[in-house]
């Protein structure tokens, strides 16, 4: 019997509530989640396969283009999907982002962020 596959996603916030909360509503909904306080770890977990990374642009240290940048380069099926607070930084990030990164603006809810991983995985 063929077991289904478990979609395992790659999350970046620094805020420590809000990635409390963005990883267990993925988990309710079924995903597999590795939360990562900072880009830094977040690249180091990276020697993990991922389907999705979802992660903040502004984080202290390495920020989420440049982590989205390297694990677009050692995994290049990942879907990408940027959260931010700061419109400007939102609009900037789509000319450094990987290609057909999709960028929310905070304040999200979190059943949003659920379908548009949803909507990704689809693809």
């Amino acid at each position: 019997m063929v077991q289904p596959v478990v979609i395992r996603i790659l999350l970046a916030e620094d805020d420590d509530s809000l990635r409390g909360f963005l990883a267990r509503a993925l988990e309710r909904a079924g995903y597999e989640v590795v939360a990562c306080p900072d880009g830094e770890t977040a690249i180091e977990a990276l020697d993990q396969i991922f389907h999705v990374l979802l992660t903040d642009i502004v984080m202290p240290g390495i920020d989420g283009i440049e982590v989205a940048r390297i694990a677009a380069a050692r995994q290049p099926g990942m879907r990408i999907m940027f959260i931010t607070g700061f419109a400007a930084v939102a609009l900037s990030a789509g000319d450094r982002a990987p290609a057909g990164a999709k960028v929310l603006a905070k304040p999200v809810h979190l059943r949003e962020i659920v379908a548009e991983v949803e909507r990704m995985v689809a693809a």
